[in-house]
């Protein structure tokens, strides 16, 4: 039985076999001695995404009471669920990062908790709603996500691809009712020049899409 440590675009965190390309945490939210995740789904406003592997450490998963591994398809996923890079794991990320957000969100002299305070006003699962789209869904920049009913849809090139635990899909049918998931201020910081780490499966459906040569 898999631990219920993955974690959807949404940024609800379900229970499937599938780990991802990312790990991070939002501070302790499961109990070692069961290994089951806390009814609290954060216990801190600073939600981070970490790479798998980190100088050759390896974790236990849930073995001990310290961060809640979390894992996620790739970084689109984990930027769509409202988590930034970690500046300890992956600081050239998150200085870049940062440095687009400061720029896509006309701000100077940004501090982590500053951008963790935008977030968890902006990201679904803690503020409890979606957001209006800034922009056409084919002006998105790569790599924001919108939502349309139960479906997550990754935009890049203009056009959407369905989210999946495996991976991307090419999207059918009318997002006409779409609202944006990806939180506005980290959709800013990707006009401004971020670039999240995609799926694989991106590039496969991507060559389908009519229109692309």
């Amino acid at each position: 039985m898999p631990l219920q440590n993955r974690v959807r675009p949404t940024g609800e965190i379900v229970a499937i076999p599938e780990r991802g390309m990312f790990t991070g945490n939002r501070g302790i939210i499961h109990d070692p001695a069961t290994r089951t995740i806390l009814r609290r789904r954060w216990s801190t406003h600073a939600w981070i995404a970490c790479v798998l592997e980190f100088r050759g450490r390896r974790r236990a998963v849930w073995q001990r009471r310290s961060w809640t591994e979390l894992f996620f398809l790739d970084e689109a996923t984990s930027l769509a669920a409202g988590h930034r890079p970690c500046f300890y794991c992956r600081r050239e990320d998150a200085k870049c990062f940062r440095a687009a957000w400061e720029k896509g969100n006309r701000k100077s002299d940004v501090l982590a908790p500053d951008m963790d305070a935008v977030l968890h006003r902006e990201r679904l699962a803690s503020a409890r709603k979606l957001h209006p789209l800034p922009m056409p869904i084919a002006k998105l920049p790569d790599g924001a996500m919108v939502q349309a009913g139960e479906e997550s849809f990754l935009i890049v090139k203009g056009q959407p691809l369905l989210w999946t635990p495996a991976g991307y899909r090419a999207a059918k049918g009318s997002l006409k009712d779409a609202r944006l998931l990806t939180p506005p201020s980290t959709v800013r910081a990707m006009a401004a020049g971020y670039r999240p780490v995609l799926h694989p499966s991106v590039e496969s459906w991507l060559v389908v899409i009519p229109g692309r040569s």
